[in-house]
């Protein structure tokens, strides 16, 4: 027992959880990214409340919520544990940096861009899943679901909260950036025929959920979609 502790503990086993926590999680942005695009169908928001509904009651989507917070905070905390063994390995600055020339900015910023992120997650929790799941939406539509919708609608009427969101998902693009690719290589699944499809597909995924999770805010605050 004491043998697997260390294991998790060590600094490979810290990035092999990294690694767990993050793909997973790649995979909870994938299905709320999709979820939430159901507001583009303009239709007053009915089938976005219809999903949102079906997430909410769905008994195995509301346990699986209880594995969503266990992971994004182990996630969270091992990826503080590991920025912080980071700098106490290297405790002095070099007097030539020269760390762009083996990795992006964004690959040595890990620590800054999930930091913001997490400004941004509490700040979108306490907005919206503490409202559907325990202070209540006050109104329904007219299928007499929970609207959601016209939550959102609410609050996207506040400039700072949209330019926050914008901000939260440039940050998201750059840490999905290194992050995807990252998760696969810790994980040892490396291939010289498939890493390069895994970066591509990294890439793309990085800019498309991010783009659209960014576009929500600002269509609804410009009135596009009502």
């Amino acid at each position: 027992m004491a043998s697997f502790g260390n294991a998790f503990s060590s600094s490979i086993g810290k990035k092999l959880i990294m690694g767990i926590t993050g793909l997973f999680l790649i995979t909870f942005l994938l299905v709320h990214c999709f979820l939430n695009s159901l507001i583009f169908l303009n239709d007053g928001g009915l089938t976005f409340n219809e999903g949102a509904h079906f997430m909410g009651t769905n008994w195995i989507i509301r346990s699986m919520e209880i594995v969503l917070f266990a992971g994004l905070l182990l996630h969270i905390i091992q990826g503080f544990r590991l920025v912080l063994q980071n700098r106490a390995a290297r405790p002095e600055r070099y007097a030539v940096n020269t760390g762009s020339a083996n990795s992006k900015w964004y690959s040595r910023s890990m620590g800054l861009l999930g930091t913001l992120l997490l400004i941004f997650l509490i700040v979108h929790i306490s907005k919206f899943w503490v409202a559907s799941r325990f202070t209540g939406i006050p109104s329904v539509d007219v299928n007499g679901n929970h609207d959601l919708f016209a939550l959102m609608v609410e609050t996207f009427k506040n400039p700072l909260l949209v330019i926050l969101y914008v901000l939260s998902m440039i940050s998201l693009a750059y840490h999905l950036l290194h992050g995807f690719s990252s998760a696969f290589q810790t994980l040892g699944w490396n291939h010289k025929k498939y890493t390069p499809i895994i970066k591509a597909l990294g890439f793309w995924y990085s800019i498309v959920i991010s783009v659209l999770f960014a576009a929500m805010p600002v269509v609804m605050y410009l009135g596009l979609i009502n």
